[in-house]
């Protein structure tokens, strides 16, 4: 099979290959730049074969498949692995579009696998499947290892082989019941400089304007004086393009500039990779653990980079620049020491290193996860589907309601695509496989200006049937209904604040920003000046940025016309009622999603009235009526039981107003003032009975005192409260504890001033109560204040009128 020796020459993992396990789950914890991509693939190919020729099988060698997360990492190793074996018929590659085979090893994406799995979840032919970068925890590669070791679980001659270039083993290791076998690797001695950028701290937008020119002039002066290569990091492909157009202003024309990111074609991204010679290489975070750049002795950071985001409240996600992670930062930094001394520049300061989170935040916690859980449901996951963290169930629930919208089954798991953009394509037909391919690739601006790659096209256009050409508008919208827009005004550049946050080219912050939208889903979001769409009234928007600051900004989207947009959301016809004034004021309105399309003021009477106040008191609350004291208390008395006793007693602020009210409703819709209705007979008929009988026992609503008083009890706080002067309360050791809650005692002067708040008599009388007589007995003097509270007769009466009884 593969010569090991040959392949692993100088690389710091051949040293500890040789006690690699040969069966069962390992994790592989080796640091980036060590080989382990290069290595350990052939030697489990080697250790499969030598398992299959012990057994005599006849199924043949079993391939091991290995996952990397990104395609350019995929392409690079392969690549890498042919020319080092000297055997390129026994390694192969696979990306979406694009196939070479290969017998023994084949490195793949994670969306590519999870297809695999999903289709034959037996994966036959596979001896093991390594997973590379598990520590980065994207979504997809989390979801891959749990199905195998599923997988694992069935198969006794499956292995699953997890690698990581971070010391956070230890988890995976638990998971996966597994041993960890480690690589060590001298990092040499590394000078750390820290350069800020002005305004980082703070946020501000000139920061982010000038991070590129920031970067290259500090590129610049490491590039002239380092030995070797210089590696720079930037959190976008537009930082990309742009710090390396400052460069080409920069550096002598004999030092080449490449850019190194996952939008570029495997051409673009092998010359960055596949030369010797002394070079500057700016690259996204793509090159931070995935890639190895050789000959690199200087790395310049700009601690940034992109993530996703999801807005859980407007139901929309995106990808925010932000700080990385210290994790992902000394990564950053060990790339200048692995041939060498080496120079690392951070474009930030050493207090801002010691804020960044130890570790990156997995995909799983922060992502859309409408297509995981897509995956997850074709598999047929249950409650112990094995992953590090368990997805946020609020997540997960909007993307079960997205794949009931779309009508999601397993044809649309299979699909190269999102599952929203596969409806699309499933609906519009090979038509439709232009605008599809262009929203996949997230274009900026105007979706039909912009280029998709044919082979893409193709190969999506021969998914689905031809049905004929298709509205790029309508394409859109049919994918993401809900981000279907409407025009509400013109807005003045250079609004938006906070760096870019869109995947690939996003604007960055301080970029002009024109006319406002108001999606149907409810937000609303700014159009980018340059989008050559501003003209647009309505829009299907297929992109939507978020912020740092969370503000909306739209980086691509389609002209629609309204007769589409408005099939697309779809329209309803509503009538709601507010009071203003004591009367009730109806509106109907016709609405498409939050967008209002028409408005105008109507009478509403009989049960129309009735179910619109419902439906008003259902969104805002009781607030329209003028509240009694006594169905005040009450409301609160029922708060406490149920709080304290749950069922039968009911949660009034749950109730339905069309049931419990519905006697008070129908008089306003007859006329009736609100300020005239009394809730209190309708929080009577709420009283379950026959539980009712002891309503004064559990929560009354007075509260017999030692003077022989019964003291109103406030109920509308935490607890219920008396205000009672303290003469009333003498001798009362406890006090009271009604649903679960001592009465907090307010005691008053004979003024009915307060003096003392307790729940805890007894320690009052014992100690403060004697400086509050001492203050009290000369200012009230015709009032008892006695030594001994605890024998003396409570009263409200004055010491006279004690004397005379």
């Amino acid at each position: 099979m593969f010569d090991l020796t040959r392949i692993g020459a100088g690389l710091p993992v051949a040293e500890t290959i040789a006690s690699l396990p040969a069966d069962g789950n390992v994790v592989v914890q080796a640091p980036p730049g060590t080989g382990k991509t290069t290595l350990i693939p052939p030697a489990l190919a080697n250790q499969a074969a030598h398992d299959h020729a012990a057994e005599h099988t006849a199924s043949g060698v079993g391939k091991i498949i290995v996952t990397a997360p990104r395609r350019v990492a995929v392409r690079a190793a392969a690549h890498r692995l042919r020319a080092l074996s000297g055997q390129p018929k026994l390694v192969g590659h696979a990306i979406r579009g694009e196939s070479v085979p290969g017998r023994a090893v084949e490195f793949v994406t994670p969306g590519v696998l999870l297809r695999r799995l999903l289709r034959d979840p037996e994966l036959p032919g596979v001896a093991a499947v390594a997973i590379d970068e598990v520590h980065e925890r994207q979504l997809d590669t989390d979801l891959v290892l749990g199905m195998c070791l599923e997988l694992a679980e069935l198969r006794e001659d499956f292995r699953v082989i997890a690698m990581s270039a971070t010391v956070d083993a230890q988890r995976f290791s638990q998971l996966m019941d597994a041993p960890i076998h480690v690589t060590e690797a001298a990092i040499h001695p590394l000078e750390i400089n820290y350069a800020p950028a002005p305004g980082r701290a703070a946020g501000e937008r000139s920061f982010y304007r000038h991070l590129a020119k920031q970067a290259a002039q500090q590129t610049a002066q490491q590039a002239s004086a380092s030995a070797g290569s210089t590696l720079v990091f930037v959190p976008g492909v537009r930082e990309v393009n742009q710090v390396c157009a400052e460069l080409a202003t920069l550096v002598d024309a004999d030092l080449p500039v490449f850019p190194l990111h996952g939008q570029q074609s495997t051409e673009e991204q092998d010359r960055a990779l596949s030369t010797d010679a002394t070079r500057i290489v700016v690259a996204t975070s793509i090159a931070e653990s995935s890639l190895t750049v050789p000959g690199v002795r200087a790395v310049v950071d700009a601690g940034l980079a992109r993530m996703p985001r999801r807005d859980a409240q407007r139901g929309m996600s995106g990808l925010v620049t932000s700080s990385t992670s210290k994790s992902s930062a000394d990564q950053r930094a060990g790339r200048a020491g692995r041939e060498g001394p080496g120079t690392v520049v951070r474009c930030y300061s050493q207090e801002d290193y010691q804020h960044f989170a130890p570790h990156t935040t997995p995909e799983i916690l922060s992502a859309d996860l409408t297509q995981a859980a897509l995956f997850l449901d074709t598999w047929g996951a249950g409650q112990d589907f094995p992953l590090l963290d368990q997805p946020p169930a609020t997540a997960m629930a909007a993307a079960r309601t997205t794949l009931q919208r779309i009508g999601a089954n397993k044809e649309l798991a299979l699909l190269p695509t999102d599952p929203r953009l596969g409806a699309a394509l499933l609906r519009y037909g090979a038509g439709a496989a232009d605008t599809v391919a262009k929203m996949d690739e997230n274009p900026r601006g105007d979706i039909a200006r912009a280029r998709a790659q044919k082979r893409l096209v193709q190969r999506l256009a021969a998914l689905v049937p031809d049905l004929g050409p298709a509205d790029p508008g309508a394409v859109v919208a049919s994918a993401f209904p809900e981000q279907v827009a409407r025009a509400v005004s013109a807005g003045a550049s250079g609004s938006n604040s906070g760096p870019s946050s869109g995947s690939g080219s996003g604007p960055s912050a301080g970029a002009g920003t024109s006319r406002e939208y108001l999606l149907a889903s409810g937000t609303r979001a700014r159009l980018l000046a340059d989008s050559g769409l501003a003209d647009a009234d309505w829009l299907a928007v297929s992109e939507i940025s978020l912020s740092n600051a969370g503000n909306a900004i739209i980086r691509s989207a389609a002209r629609i016309t309204e007769d589409d947009a408005l099939e697309a959301i779809g329209v309803e016809e509503t009538t709601t009622a507010t009071v203003d004034g004591g009367k009730i004021r109806g509106r109907k309105r016709k609405m498409a999603g939050a967008i209002e399309l028409f408005s105008t003021p109507v009478q509403v009477t009989g049960d129309a009235a009735a179910e619109a106040l419902a439906e008003s008191i259902r969104e805002y609350g009781l607030g329209l009526f003028e509240w009694s004291a006594s169905a005040s208390n009450l409301y609160h008395r029922l708060r406490h039981l149920h709080e304290h006793y749950g069922l039968p007693w009911p949660d009034v602020a749950a109730a339905d107003p069309a049931i419990w009210l519905a006697p008070e409703l129908d008089k306003v819709a007859s006329g009736m003032q609100i300020a005239k209705v009394d809730l209190y007979p309708a929080l009577q008929r709420l009283l379950p009975w026959p539980e009712a009988t002891r309503l004064e026992e559990l929560a009354p609503e007075r509260m017999p005192v030692p003077s022989g008083r019964g003291v109103l009890l406030d109920w509308s706080g935490e607890r219920p409260v008396a205000s009672v002067k303290l003469q009333e309360c003498f001798g009362l050791a406890e006090s009271p504890a009604y649903c679960g809650k001592r009465v907090q005692f307010h005691l008053l002067s004979p003024a009915g001033r307060p003096l003392a708040i307790t729940d805890d008599l007894a320690s009052f009388w014992s100690g403060p109560y004697a400086g509050v007589r001492a203050d009290m007995r000369g200012r009230y003097p015709k009032h008892p204040w006695p030594e001994d509270p605890w024998q003396a007769t409570a009263t409200a009466k004055t010491n006279a009128k004690l004397r005379k009884n």
